[in-house]
């Protein structure tokens, strides 16, 4: 079965604790302890026996988002009547799985189902953190990962995040892919490195130093530790993203943005 960085770090994560089943070898959960933290983690793998070929490399397909859904779901009905757990996403998904299937099984309501999960968690008091360890491309991003409170992310050269992957941009936008590399340099919106969507301000927290292909105790040690504060940080602030917008790079990048949703409220209400 092909590694993956989502494999790694959700094994070195969850340690010996107890594996939850999910239906599924491309979407792993587990219950662990990170300090004093209880904390569910999920992540989406490689599975080279998926049924569904195209999301065999890691991509959030149907199983998978419905599966995602699951996951968080149960979390969020165990935990009802008791302290509300963490969930921490590791993410490190190439897009979504485009395919015939996917497209007439419905792979806008999986995904949308995995949304949802997560998003209904975090209202209920439940503080999600993504951890971007690897690539987090279009829909996948979307469905495991974006609607966390706080995002934290690997400083590295592999970590990719963007709304579709530069082959597919090239197609649709018509441009080769070096005419891409040109524009990111000037908008960070269409850039793919993770310190050009920092600047968008939706990062919690950037790691450096972290060898991201054989992380060692230290560097797991620093992980835990950011995850820790994040959560920390999410349950002593507001449940919505309000936060993404509030940021001193949301400000700088994102202003103009920032002023068309204030000019709407206002003219709305």
């Amino acid at each position: 079965m092909k590694n993956s960085r989502g494999r790694s770090f959700f094994d070195r994560l969850t340690k010996a604790h107890e594996r939850v089943p999910t239906g599924t070898h491309s979407v792993l959960s587990a219950d662990s302890q990170i300090g004093q933290e209880r904390v569910r983690i999920i992540a989406v793998v490689p599975d080279a026996g998926n049924r569904f070929y195209r999301a065999r490399n890691g991509e959030v397909g149907l199983d998978e988002g419905w599966r995602i859904a699951e996951c968080v779901r149960r979390v969020v009905d165990e935990d009802k009547d008791r302290d509300k757990r963490a969930i921490i996403a590791i993410v490190d998904v190439p897009g979504q799985a485009f395919g015939y299937s996917e497209e007439l099984l419905g792979i806008h309501q999986s995904c949308a189902a995995a949304v949802d999960a997560y998003a209904t968690a975090r209202v209920e008091g439940h503080p999600v953190v993504a951890l971007i360890v690897g690539q987090a491309i279009s829909g996948a991003f979307l469905a495991h990962g974006l609607q966390a409170n706080r995002i934290i992310a690997l400083d590295d050269a592999s970590v990719n995040v963007q709304v579709m992957s530069k082959q597919s941009a090239a197609r649709v936008t018509r441009r080769r892919i070096e005419e891409l590399d040109e524009t990111a340099c000037k908008i960070a919106a269409t850039a793919y490195d993770v310190k050009s969507f920092a600047t968008l301000g939706a990062l919690h927290h950037m790691l450096e130093g972290i060898h991201a292909d054989l992380p060692t105790s230290r560097d797991m040690e620093v992980i835990e530790s950011a995850l820790l504060q994040a959560i920390t940080h999410a349950r002593q602030t507001q449940a919505d993203l309000s936060s993404r917008l509030q940021s001193v790079q949301a400000q700088a990048s994102r202003s103009l943005s920032i002023h068309v949703r204030r000019e709407l409220t206002e003219q709305w209400n």
